[in-house]
């Protein structure tokens, strides 16, 4: 499986951008989607999750209330909303196909995007 992210840019704090992450095949029907992210010089760390069904989704404490994730199957995509961006939620962004359901942890994903790059001026 393929995954292209998109959707990154420059933008002002406060603004908002929607990231898009499409694959090259239908997933499972057990496979939650993730978006994680990677700023420099520290470790790729957990953004959001949703499971194949839309019903379960899982958000870090620091993007809860101002990012969203959705997915629409038929398309076999995924997005992420995001809101009220923040310079500290610059950073490299990556999409990842899950192994089964919704986990917060890198090693539960099983195929990677090559990712979009967000960086959020002050």
């Amino acid at each position: 499986v393929q995954l292209q992210a998109s959707g990154g840019g420059l933008v002002q704090a406060g603004g908002s951008l929607r990231l898009s992450c499409t694959t090259s095949r239908r997933t499972h029907s057990n496979n939650a989607m993730g978006w994680f992210r990677q700023a420099p010089g520290k470790e790729r760390e957990f953004v959001a999750a949703i499971s194949w069904r839309g019903d379960s989704t899982s958000y870090a404490d620091s993007v809860k209330g101002r990012f969203a994730i959705s997915r629409d199957n038929a398309k076999n995509m995924v997005y992420l909303q995001m809101n009220t961006l923040k310079p500290e939620d610059t950073g490299v962004y990556y999409c990842a196909v899950a192994k089964s359901y919704v986990s917060t942890s890198y090693r539960d994903y099983l195929y990677w995007g090559q990712g979009t790059e967000v960086t959020v001026s002050s």
